[in-house]
């Protein structure tokens, strides 16, 4: 197979997600989906016309082949994933009080994925990308699962694969000291740092939106564009710095996923070599039609999808996906 313009790798769980809004002791029913950061990542691209990689290790089970499955239905490079008898595979159960209130319960300490190896990435596949996706969520895994995720990036760097890195902050895997030290680490690795505002006050001390992009570039020419939420997202490059405004959303209905759709859609900007304010429009523009769907991937949109979405008010604005 040809190799892919991305390579991203983390893990996928198999996701449970009521349709009611109960307390999860008072659901009877779950719905069978998947969630994963990276993953999400890896599909947002592919729905936008590009080529992606993504690697894993899963339990040999009937959720890890549910998840394989499901991601090579997308159009995903999965061939170098592994199938494991050591572990098995994680679940995620998200509860949703409210469309503002949700809950998510982990169930993948000891999982498949968080027994990844270094030796077991696909270095070529690395080498031959133009990008490397990198979330924050793998390193919090395990001490294997950090120490692969820093060879990809070392690989990545010997190779000059561009590297773009999505802290994705989860305090449920790991202390917010153990985060900060390890997403400052990788940052000065990156070219490209997508954090929310809660995660880039986290790694600098600050507080203030263009304080913390100043400070994650320092004197370097990386690319540091901050999510605000429904704001829109703050650019800072060497010659640009700019707030780029938000898409208004009528109702949101999961909230989860809009960040990976965003990293999606500012990755889809770079391989297009598009001018970056470009890129984050867009990028927003994915994160504002995934908050209006259930689920990590059902909201990721096709290119063509966006496109229309980010017509002008009262144009033709089909959301069509």
């Amino acid at each position: 197979m040809e190799k892919s313009e991305v390579f991203t790798f983390g893990e996928t769980m198999v996701l449970f997600q009521p349709e009611q809004m109960l307390p999860l002791e008072y659901i009877h029913h779950f719905p069978k989906k998947i969630g994963g950061a990276e993953s999400n990542v890896a599909i947002g691209l592919t729905r936008l016309g590009h080529s992606v990689t993504w690697f894993s290790k899963l339990g040999n089970d009937p959720f890890g082949r549910f998840v394989l499955k499901s991601i090579r239905g997308e159009g995903v490079d999965v061939s170098s994933c592994l199938l494991s008898d050591e572990a098995p595979t994680g679940l995620l159960f998200k509860e949703q009080l409210s469309p503002e209130d949700m809950n998510v319960y982990y169930y993948r300490k000891g999982s498949a994925a968080s027994l990844m190896q270094p030796k077991e990435l696909d270095g070529g596949a690395i080498a031959a990308a133009r990008i490397l996706h990198i979330s924050g969520i793998t390193p919090a895994l395990s001490e294997s699962a950090l120490a692969t995720a820093m060879e990809a990036i070392e690989i990545a760097k010997r190779n000059g694969t561009i590297v773009v890195f999505d802290p994705n902050l989860r305090l449920k895997l790991w202390s917010a000291d153990q985060a900060k030290k390890t997403f400052n680490e990788i940052a000065e690795h990156a070219e490209v740092i997508l954090p929310g505002l809660d995660e880039g006050q986290l790694m600098t001390g600050e507080t203030d939106v263009e304080a913390v992009a100043q400070t994650l570039a320092g004197d370097s020419d990386k690319i540091i564009i901050i999510k605000l939420g429904d704001k829109g997202a703050y650019l800072h490059a060497k010659d640009q710095k700019t707030y780029v405004e938000g898409f208004p959303v009528d109702r949101i209905v999961d909230p989860v996923g809009a960040g990976d759709g965003f990293a999606a859609g500012v990755i889809s900007g770079l391989l297009r070599k598009e001018p970056l304010e470009q890129a984050v429009r867009r990028a927003n523009a994915i994160g504002a039609m995934v908050v209006g769907v259930s689920g990590d991937i059902e909201g990721l949109p096709t290119f063509e999808a966006v496109e229309r979405f980010m017509k002008p008010a009262g144009a033709n604005r089909d959301v069509k996906r």
